[in-house]
């Protein structure tokens, strides 16, 4: 059995109607992951921090029927979930803006001890799954004492896997290049999208990026997954002098395209859900592009799971 956690946020998506609505690029990633593997084989945590209101409670139990393992979150009185709303364009696309100056999973490393803390020191899970915005929502301080836990973590054999969703907004008045190269050297595989790389770094060419990451600088070597949003992701293996491995998504009309928020969440997710588990590279970036395609094609981070009943464990080889 393969324990993996995922740490960041989640929020409550403002809307109009009455619906419960609610995402965060980690939290998306989990749940979809969830969804696609087999339970008997893969165990998925969230690690965050919420409320104790109703709606925090309730957004736990909404973890807790996707078969989320909670033990990790924390409750914090007097603090709340962060909020956002969307505006879509007519491609598809969104913007956000975002309501979080209160939002508990800002605070977690402020209690002594936090459940994560204690998973990482003590290595009961195997991986441990982040992003840029999990670090951005993040005080200095806490980003590198949570950098400080991870190098411990890999020191005693734990696997790290981040994803460098970057948001400007969220890095105001902040360098965030720091916590990057730190999370970038921990790293045993790595999402990069290729704007948020340019947005971070500058350049605008895939080679720029992978030679920002020779093989030789990051410690022990990382699996670097490169997204493109719809044309074909290029992986990097750990091998040296193995060739970049490209895999194409299949063909969808524009039509088709209703909402590209957390398609690169549910990619992480369909990739993971197969390379944890033993499978090629290409099979792997096979059917994470069919689970982002299947993602796209549905209004909000988070799809019916009837929309994607043929892609799930009980169905998947």
């Amino acid at each position: 059995m393969i324990n993996i956690a995922f740490f960041g946020e989640c929020m409550i998506e403002k809307s109009a109607n009455e619906a419960f609505r609610f995402g965060g690029d980690s939290l998306n990633s989990a749940l979809y992951l969830v969804r696609v593997a087999p339970q008997e084989k893969l165990t998925v945590s969230y690690i965050t921090a919420i409320g104790q209101d109703k709606e925090s409670l309730h957004l736990l139990e909404q973890w807790q029927e996707e078969h989320i393992d909670t033990r990790f979150v924390s409750q914090m009185r007097g603090r709340q979930l962060g909020r956002y709303s969307i505006v879509n364009n007519d491609q598809g696309e969104r913007s956000f803006s975002y309501d979080r100056d209160d939002s508990a999973a800002k605070y977690y490393f402020c209690q002594k001890g936090s459940p994560l803390e204690v998973a990482l020191l003590s290595k009961s899970i195997d991986y441990l799954y982040f992003t840029g915005i999990s670090l951005a929502i993040l005080s200095d301080q806490d980003c590198q004492h949570l950098l400080t836990l991870l190098t411990e973590f890999k020191h005693k054999g734990g696997r790290i896997i981040f994803d460098n969703n970057y948001r400007p907004i969220l890095w105001q008045h902040r360098q965030p290049l720091y916590f990057y190269q730190q999370a970038m050297e921990l790293a045993d595989i790595a999402f990069l999208t290729d704007e948020d790389e340019f947005a971070l770094y500058g350049g605008d060419t895939i080679e720029s990026i992978l030679a920002r990451y020779p093989l030789s600088w990051i410690t022990g070597g990382a699996e670097l997954v490169l997204k493109q949003g719809g044309k074909p992701c290029l992986i990097r293996p750990v091998a040296k002098e193995a060739a970049l491995v490209k895999v194409a998504s299949p063909p969808l009309s524009k039509e088709k395209i209703i909402d590209t928020c957390a398609a690169g969440d549910a990619f992480a997710a369909g990739y993971l859900a197969k390379r944890l588990l033993g499978d090629s590279i290409h099979t792997s970036a096979q059917f994470a592009h069919a689970l982002a395609g299947r993602v796209i094609q549905y209004s909000g981070a988070i799809i019916a799971s009837q929309n994607m009943k043929d892609l799930m464990h009980s169905n998947s080889s």
